[in-house]
């Protein structure tokens, strides 16, 4: 009894499956789909017996498998790139004569279907490579009618889904061969010779100049490769000929979809024109003679004079004894602030006064920092007025440094320029010399034993110290006892005893 039961099961689920992958009757006509086209005979024959649906088995419905989802479009417009385009499917337009009547006309016949020279060059190379004009002629009426769904085109690929009498449409495909790395060169070696025929592209026109150039950007007969999910085994379907034949609309409206079936993007190839327009560019620029300066030469001149000589030029002017003041700037309603103009105009006249006599700026060489404290410190007077604390303010901000650092820095300067402020702010190992012999000569001065630390000697007090430059000068600071805030006073000197003479008697120091 199992047996048996096992192998009625067995057969019920050979009768079930069988019946489960059945196309539904009334998906299996008419047979201009089912039946390839160049099979134009009556239902009644041999060819259209071969098609006839099985009837599938009564099943409980709960078990009928679900239709499988029917896919409607190919567009995917959020994964397009530089090498991948999704164009929306065209309205159906009105038919000129084309329509499958079943008139017998051929393709050639037919008026043109694209705008452009291009566009029906493509459409050219499409039906002379074809076998089967009648299938032509159904592939047109299709893209007239809008059977083509939305188009992908890739470096050698264009698909899409054709709608035919099925409720599934198909899968259509046409290769076309992609160029090679030399054909590339050959095509933007021509292109970068006519920026004219560029501007044409960018326009949306293909210049014929620019497509003969010795590369094949438009396909031939027998370039196109069609294959279609259909069981039709022509070349091409009609299904294939209707993706030919919108591919060709697309063209019209871009012909940069020809260059990305052919292997390169858009912004990839105006990229590679603009890096080989620029290196022609260097390039000239570089063999490019100089032109000649206007004017006569002087050697041309002097040989015109002949044996008349020339009186000497006069000598110069004498340098001024000191850079003069600049005028006075009124202060006007958002305008400059007239302190900071006379101070820049006071600094421009002194430096161009130094280059003049000297031959050298002498502020040439300074750092941001070192500039700003010569400026603070050119400002004449010894307290911070209104306008010095403005002027301070906005030097420290500019060198990221604060007003007390500034303020520091400029007493520093003047006491010794830029060795001045080397000695405050750069500590350093002076060599043996100069600095062993400062702390007897202190000694012998009735001054108690300094403390020695890199090239400074502090008094054991902490309030006066001695800071040896690598000028060889030596620069007094002083603080309160103890605070370790010490600043520049005096005079440097060569003597130590000297450098503190300024500062008091030796014995209040």
């Amino acid at each position: 009894m199992r047996g048996r039961t096992s192998e009625a099961g067995a057969r019920d689920l050979r009768e079930f499956l069988a019946g489960a992958f059945q196309l539904p009757a009334d998906l299996n006509s008419p047979a201009e789909e089912t039946a390839p086209d160049n099979d134009l005979s009556a239902p009644g024959s041999s060819h259209s017996e071969d098609f006839t649906p099985t009837a599938a088995p009564t099943l409980d419905p709960d078990l009928i498998p679900a239709t499988p989802q029917t896919p409607t479009s190919m567009a995917s417009p959020s994964r397009d790139s530089d090498l991948r385009r999704t164009f929306p499917a065209f309205a159906p337009r009105p038919s000129a004569g084309s329509a499958d009547d079943g008139s017998g006309d051929s393709a050639d016949e037919a008026p043109r279907f694209a705008e452009t020279w291009w566009g029906n060059a493509w459409v050219t190379a499409l039906e002379e490579g074809a076998l089967d004009p009648k299938r032509l002629l159904r592939g047109r009426s299709y893209a007239e009618k809008g059977h083509v769904d939305a188009i992908t085109v890739t470096p050698g690929l264009v698909l899409a889904y054709v709608k035919g009498s099925r409720a599934r449409p198909y899968r259509v495909q046409v290769r076309l061969r992609t160029l090679a790395d030399a054909d590339w060169e050959r095509f933007l070696d021509a292109a970068a010779d006519r920026p004219g025929d560029i501007a044409a592209l960018l326009d949306k026109e293909m210049p014929k100049s620019l497509a003969e150039c010795g590369v094949p950007l438009l396909p031939g007969p027998g370039d196109l490769a069609p294959q279609c999910s259909c069981p039709d085994s022509g070349h091409p379907c009609k299904h294939a000929a209707a993706l030919c034949y919108q591919t060709a609309r697309l063209l019209d409206a871009d012909p940069f979809v020809l260059l990305l079936l052919r292997g390169r993007g858009e912004r990839p190839l105006l990229d590679a024109l603009s890096r080989r327009n620029a290196a022609r560019a260097a390039r000239a620029a570089q063999e490019q003679e100089p032109a000649p300066l206007p004017g006569v030469r002087a050697t041309d001149v002097l040989a015109a004079q002949g044996e008349r000589r020339l009186p000497p030029l006069p000598l110069p002017l004498p340098i001024p004894p000191h850079p003069e003041q600049p005028p006075v700037y009124p202060a006007a309603p958002g305008g400059p602030d007239p302190f900071a103009l006379d101070q820049l105009a006071t600094d421009a006249a002194a430096r161009a006064h130094a280059l003049l006599s000297t031959g050298r700026d002498p502020v040439g060489d300074l750092t941001l920092w070192q500039d700003a404290v010569r400026l603070a410190a050119a400002r004449p007077g010894s307290g911070l007025t209104v306008t010095t604390r403005a002027l301070y303010a906005s030097l420290a901000k500019a060198t990221g440094r604060s007003t007390a650092e500034l303020a520091r820095a400029v007493a520093a300067w003047r006491q010794g320029g830029i060795e001045g402020l080397a000695v405050l702010e750069d500590p350093w190992d002076p060599p043996a010399g100069r600095f062993d012999r400062a702390r007897p000569l202190l000694l012998a001065a009735d001054l108690p034993a300094f403390r020695p630390w890199h090239n400074h000697l502090t008094h054991p007090h902490g309030h006066v110290q001695l800071r040896l430059g690598r000028d060889g000068l030596w620069y007094a600071y002083e603080s309160e006892p103890g605070d370790e805030d010490w600043w520049p006073r005096g005079t440097p000197d060569l003597d130590p005893v000297g450098a503190l003479t300024g500062l008091g008697a030796p014995g209040d120091v």
